[in-house]
């Protein structure tokens, strides 16, 4: 028997971070301390036990096809995109989104930015 969290989806929220390098010079988020993001971003989420299960899962990804606002990160299953610049940022990211499931709309991604 499943519970309540976990019947709709292994995890609550899941979260990516583009961590992609282009070589040829092009925008990319790992030029715009991508990795450290997500590095924090996952040390915050475990200290503060939305890891696992019926939680929260915190994923690496690669070219997410959104360059022009990098870095990006995008989090399911509500399918907003995120544009960050600091860890405070990211702080904001997940406690309130990940932990309370309150989209963070200054730090939205515009819907128009790709590649």
């Amino acid at each position: 028997m499943s519970s309540p969290s976990t019947s709709a989806g292994y995890y609550q929220r899941h979260i990516f971070f583009c961590l992609n390098k282009r070589d040829d010079g092009d925008a990319c988020c790992a030029d715009h301390s991508a990795q450290a993001s997500f590095d924090h971003c996952k040390a915050r989420a475990k200290e503060l036990g939305l890891l696992g299960r019926g939680k929260v899962r915190v994923n690496k990804a690669g070219c997410l096809d959104r360059c022009a606002g990098g870095p990006v990160a995008v989090v399911y299953p509500e399918a907003v995109w995120y544009t960050f610049v600091d860890t405070h940022d990211i702080d904001d990211i997940v406690e309130s989104h990940l932990k309370n499931g309150v989209v963070v709309e200054r730090l939205r991604l515009p819907p128009d930015v790709g590649r």
